[in-house]
């Protein structure tokens, strides 16, 4: 089994998408330790697709699927915000969901200087 993923951004407060964003994707095992699988940064319309990922070089093949499982996204929010001489409450934004089955996976982030929010999108 293998599904797919994708994320996208959009800055509520500005109203557009939250480009250059540094997202990274771990693998939370059942004792709850993290392996880093990939990196990825949100392109000019703030997403971040399937075939953009960065593997991680000690990654093998087999685990750049992604088979039924727990995961993260952690999203570098404070340099976004750094970058717009703006104080943010939240500096990293960490996204914990579970992979069942072998579709695709979109998991957008409405990011705001004092807030988010999430869902699994389509």
């Amino acid at each position: 089994m293998s599904a797919t993923l994708s994320s996208h951004i959009l800055d509520t407060h500005l109203g557009k998408p939250a480009a250059d964003i540094a997202v990274t994707l771990h693998r939370i095992k059942d004792g709850g330790e993290a392996t880093l699988l990939a990196n990825g940064t949100t392109n000019n319309d703030g997403r971040v697709a399937p075939d953009s990922w960065e593997f991680d070089s000690n990654v093998d093949s087999a685990e750049r699927n992604l088979s039924t499982g727990r995961y993260t996204l952690t999203f570098d929010t404070q340099s976004y915000f750094d970058a717009q001489k703006l104080t943010a409450f939240y500096p990293q934004v960490v996204i914990d969901f579970v992979v069942s089955d072998a579709t695709h996976y979109h998991v957008p982030l409405l990011l705001s200087a004092h807030g988010y929010g999430t869902y699994r999108g389509s």
